[in-house]
C-alpha cells in the first residue's frame, strides 16, 4: 500500500468521520449535563460505571478497570474520583480482604444525581445522533451506533 492507496484514504476518511461524530455527540451531551446538572461527560460516565458495581465477589472494579471504562488514564481517573468524592458523590474505603485495594462507591447523593442526569444524557444523545444523521457522511455511523445491542 502506498500513501495514495484508495483503501488507506477510505480508512482515514472513515476514521475522521467517526472522530467527528464522537466529538459532536460528546460536545452536545457535555453542554446539556453541565447546564442542567453541573456534571461533565466524564463525571457522568464515572458515576454510571461505578453505580453498576455490586458488593458480591468480583463486584468492585479495580481503578484500572474503571479507567478503561471511562477512557481515561489511571491518574486522570484518580483525580476525577477525588473531585467527585470532594463533592460527596463518591466514597472510598479499603478492601476488607486486601488492605492495598481501595474501593470506590457511589453515595446516595451520587446515585440521586445520576438518576436525575440520566434522562438529560439520553435526550442529548438522541438529539446529537438525530443532528448527525443530517450529514450524509455520518449516516452510516449513526445507524451503527443505533443498532448496537444494549450490552455493548
Amino acid at each position: 500500500m502506498t500513501a495514495t492507496d484508495p483503501a488507506l484514504t477510505a480508512l482515514a476518511q472513515g476514521w475522521c468521520a467517526l472522530s467527528l461524530l464522537h466529538g459532536r455527540i460528546e460536545t452536545h451531551i457535555e453542554r446539556a449535563l453541565q447546564t442542567r446538572h453541573d456534571l461533565s461527560v466524564r463525571e457522568y460516565s464515572l458515576l454510571d460505571v461505578l453505580s453498576r458495581q455490586h458488593h458480591g465477589e468480583g463486584g468492585h472494579l479495580q481503578m484500572k478497570q474503571v479507567a478503561d471504562a471511562v477512557v481515561l488514564s489511571q491518574s486522570a481517573t484518580t483525580r476525577l474520583v477525588t473531585r467527585l468524592e470532594d463533592r460527596g458523590l463518591l466514597s472510598r474505603y479499603l478492601c476488607p480482604t486486601d488492605r492495598r485495594g481501595i474501593y470506590t462507591d457511589v453515595t446516595d447523593a451520587g446515585l440521586q444525581l445520576l438518576e436525575e442526569a440520566r434522562p438529560t444524557n439520553d435526550k442529548a444523545l438522541r438529539e446529537a445522533l438525530d443532528e448527525a444523521a443530517k450529514s450524509p457522511e455520518l449516516v452510516p455511523l449513526v445507524r451503527v451506533v443505533e443498532s448496537l445491542p444494549a450490552s455493548a
